[in-house]
Formats: structure tokens, sequence, C-alpha cells
């Protein structure tokens, strides 16, 4: 329920703070006093389309702030779990907006977007005005009147639906990953094919591509190396060169190397390196004699990087991948090669439970289509009774078969429509095209008056609902309104003395002027207020029969 409404700087109203009952909340005033403002604050807050317009005169920003308290085990409560919002019940909406065109939405403190604020007011509110959604003409919305109605047994087989649904869910994904039908199973075996081959063919080795580059490396640079190593083997071996110099260094110290151990250790040292020279000076030989070009290896080089470089870019990034990737293809292949029958099996599984989820359409269609009878004669008795005397309803059915059946939504298969026509000899046609707004306010509260809490929403706000209404309709009102207010809050715009007098909580709404400013204020009415209100409403002069008249209709509809 709603349970509190604070609203500063929107149209005259420069700050209200309105707190509800939690059941009937009736708000009356004379016509332009600022009744719609109060309801536009609340259709703000709710999430409808911010505009500038409605910011009071010389005012920067807007806010309004509404206060909810609802069930802790709530569909509402959920909705904001999973936005990661806690609650415990209590829910605090905030909403700004200002002359730049920027906003902001608080929910229990948290910062959320208007589709996530609307996702949770769908829950929680329900409005109904000459220019608002309906929660009844949308056709998705009907399906669900009629399953409340229904209640328990409609539960079951949906969650048999849901069952069967989610098997066969899985039973096609398994025929997916095994290729899908029988022509996609073969496209894609004839490619894992010709990728097996293409890869063996290639006859790979870890570490190749590698290996093939310092090779064509060494080739595109034999004469520059050639040249290097001959200036090598000059150096060391030529006379006067590096062999010769290190040959007369080892005679030198030869005489004194027996004189002591010092000079013995260099003497030591020096034959060492005498010896790395010369095995130096053989490598460098040996080099130099296995350096050759061959223009024919540097062509298959060539050509086999060019096809390690093809296989990279189609199956991975080096060949540890690619052999990685050959493996997976042959499992595929293989698991394919023997899927035939598996997946003719699946098919199968998937053609059973689709009969099974007919049959229990066609369960729940019979269900629906037996609950709607009765509903049908009671909401037209109900109409009735509204003033709308010549009121005709049907509930229409889609009818369907095997082949044309939705069997992959968890509310069967059925479409319905409710049919709608206010006037004799008038066709029936669906409600969203035909009902007007104070129709579709009274057939709301027909409809409310026969269910209670089908759609878990706990404030029904009704704006002008008694258009056209007066005398027994009047009366009849107020009594549907007792009625719906025990289990759901209602908050409503009435002219109507009779709902008037039926409220649990009567708001006035008035206008005041201040320094040459006019503000629309907001007035909860204690018992002797409320009566001189329902004087003002019937047209009479505040006189002791009036009075008396206003008691007699308030005892009267209290005592109902």
């Amino acid at each position: 329920m709603l349970r509190r409404l604070h609203i500063r700087n929107i149209a005259l109203i420069s700050e209200a703070d309105i707190e509800f009952d939690e059941k009937l909340n009736i708000l009356s005033g004379e016509t332009g006093s600022g009744k719609s403002v109060i309801l536009d604050s609340i259709n703000f807050v709710l999430g409808s389309k911010a505009d500038k317009s409605m910011i009071r005169y010389g005012e920067q920003e807007l806010s309004v702030r509404a206060e909810f308290v609802v069930d802790k085990d709530s569909s509402v409560v959920k909705t904001l779990l999973d936005m990661d919002i806690e609650t415990d019940g209590n829910i605090i909406i905030t909403r700004k907006y200002n002359m730049e065109g920027k906003g902001g939405i608080k929910i229990n403190g948290n910062a959320v977007t208007a589709a996530m604020l609307k996702s949770l007011t769908q829950r929680l509110v329900d409005v109904h005005g000459q220019s608002e959604h309906f929660f009844l003409l949308s056709e998705e919305n009907q399906l669900k009147v009629v399953d409340g109605l229904i209640g328990v047994n409609a539960d079951e087989i949906k969650s048999k639906l849901s069952v069967l649904i989610s098997e066969k869910k899985e039973l096609k994904r398994k025929i997916s990953a095994l290729g899908g039908n029988e022509a996609e199973r073969e496209r894609r075996l004839d490619l894992l094919n010709y990728q097996i081959r293409e890869i063996e063919v290639a006859e790979l080795r870890e570490g190749e591509f590698e290996e093939l580059k310092s090779r064509q490396n060494i080739i595109a640079n034999t004469e520059k190396i050639l040249s290097a190593l001959n200036e090598v083997a000059a150096i060391i071996n030529d006379d006067g060169g590096c062999a010769d110099s290190i040959s007369s260094v080892k005679h030198c110290l030869g005489g004194i190397s027996s004189l002591n151990d010092d000079y013995s250790k260099l003497y030591d040292r020096i034959e060492s390196l005498k010896l790395e020279i010369e095995d130096v000076s053989q490598t460098v030989t040996d080099l130099a004699e296995d350096l050759s070009f061959d223009g024919r290896e540097a062509q298959e080089i060539e050509e086999r990087l060019t096809l390690l470089k093809s296989l990279r870019k189609k199956y991975g990034a080096d060949e540890k991948e690619i052999l990685r990737f050959l493996q997976d293809a042959r499992q595929q292949a293989e698991l394919l090669t023997d899927s035939a029958a598996i997946i003719d099996k699946c098919s199968k599984e998937i053609e059973q439970k689709n009969r099974e989820i007919y049959s229990l359409c066609r369960e729940l269609s019979k269900l629906r289509k037996e609950c709607t009878t009765k509903f049908v004669k009671s909401v037209v008795a109900e109409l009735k009774t509204l003033n709308i005397v010549d009121a005709a309803f049907s509930v229409e059915f889609v009818d369907y078969s095997l082949e044309t059946a939705d069997l992959n939504s968890f509310d069967g298969s059925d479409r319905i429509r409710f049919m709608f026509s206010a006037n004799r000899g008038e066709p029936l046609k669906p409600l969203n095209k035909v009902i007007s707004g104070g129709e579709m306010s009274r057939f709301m509260l027909a409809v409310k008056t026969l269910l209670k809490d089908v759609n878990g929403i706990s404030t029904y706000i009704f704006d002008e609902i008694d258009s056209g209404i007066s005398g027994i309709t009047a009366n009849t009102v107020a009594r549907k309104f007792i009625a719906i207010s025990k289990n759901t809050q209602i908050l409503a715009v009435s002219h109507l003395p009779q709902v008037c007098a039926a409220s649990d909580a009567q708001f006035l709404i008035f206008k005041t002027e201040e320094n040459g400013k006019t503000f629309t204020q907001v007035k909860r009415l204690d018992e002797d207020s409320k009566i001189k209100e329902l004087v003002r409403l019937t047209g009479g002069v505040e006189s002791e029969a009036a009075i008396k008249h206003a008691k007699e209709l308030i005892n009267e509809l209290k005592n109902n």
C-alpha cells in the first residue's frame, strides 16, 4: 500500500505531505482545485514521463517521495532483490526533475533507471484514469486474470508445462551439439573431414615454423656469413695471426714455468687457450665448408612456411594449437558419424514431449473456458449495477491445433481477448478498441469486485470513476469500493457524496492565496469536516437537515 506521499514544487503545490489510510482514500474538491495534480505526482513517482511544465512557476526543481509497505513475500520484494536492493517490506521511491531536463530516481537510497522503476511500480500500483494504461487492456494480463480465477489447478498445469518445455529444450540442445538435422550434420561432417585431411597431409611437428624461419634466415645471408667466417679463419691462421702469437707466448712461458707455481699455472692457461683457438679454427673451417646456397631448398622452405602460415590462420596460433584442433576435429567427426541413431532417438522424444505439452494445453484451455463462462455472467451483472445496463461481455479464444499451437510457452497455447459492447445492438469488439475511460474504470471496478489479488497489486487508483453516475448507481459504486478496499488499498478522486461517505480517509483539495501567489493545499478531514464536505457535495446549505442527512449516509455505508 501507498503509506505516504510527499510532493514539492509541482504545479500549484509548493509542498504537501499526505498520509494515506490502508483502505479507502477519497480526494475531493472544487473543479480546478488541483486534484489531478495529486494523481500526476503519483504517476510521476511511478515512472511516467517528466515534463518541465510540471515544475511550479519560479522554482528550479520538483520532487516526489512515495513510501510503500508491502508483504515480505510479495513479488515486489523479489523484484527488488533481483535489482540487488534490500528491503524489509518498506519501499521508498524518490524522484526529482529540474528545469534543465535532468533528474534522478532512487529506490531505498539506490539510484535506478526509469525502466527499473517501472518494472517495480507496475507491481505496486494500478492507475485507472482517462489517459492511463489499464491493466486489463493488455491481452497478456487478461489471460493472467482468467488463470487467477482458476487458481491452483492452472498453476499445477503450468508447472508441468514448464518441466516438459525445459526437457524439450535440453533435447534440442543435444541435437544441435550433434550437428542438427541430417543435412546440417552432413555439412558439418564434410567440413570436419576436409579440415582433418588438410592438417594430416601437412604432417606438422611442434616448433617446425621457428626452425624453418631460422634456416631461411641463414640461406638469405649465406654470402655475409661466409665472408665473416673466412675473415675469422684468416685472423686465427695467417702468418703472424692469433695462433702464431699464442704459440710465441707459450714458448716464452715454457722457460720459466718450472720456477714457480704461479708461472706454471699461467703456462697451463696459455696451453688451454692454444687448444681452444685450434678448436675454434677447425669449427670455422667446418662451418665454411658446410655453408652453401641451394635455390631449391630456399623455395621449399618458402612454400612450407606459406602452408604453415595458412594453417595457423585457420586452426591455431602455432603447431601445438593446430594439432589440438586436429584432435578435437577427429573426436567431433567420430561423434557425428555415430550420431544418426542418437539424433533420431532425441527427435522422437521431442515429438512425444510436444504431444504431452499439447495435451496439457488442451486441459488448460478447457479449465479456462469453463471458468470464463461464469466470469462473463458475473461481470455483466456487475456492469449493469454500475449503470452500463446494456453491457455485453465475452472472452474470445483463438482456436489452435497441434500444428499451430505454441508449444514453447509456459502459459499454454491460448490467446484470448476480452470482447465488449456498452450499447444495445452494437457488436462485441476487443475491449481496448471500444471502451471509454469512464466505462473502463467501472469495468475494472466490476472485475475487482469479483477478484481478489489476481495480479498481486496492492493499490488501485481511480480517477473520475463517477462520471455520469448518480442515484442508486452511486450507492452501488460506494459499496463496491468498500468491498474491494477490505483487501486492496484504493485512492479515488470522486464528486459522489456516497463514495466520499464510504471513505476511511477523506482529503480535501483546495486553493489558497498568499502574497499574490496561488497555492494548492491538501487537508485530511476529521469527522466534522467530512460531514461539511458531504453537505457541499450534495449541493445543500449547511443546515441541520443537511448535516443529519450526511451523518445518516456515513452510518448507512459504514454499517454495510
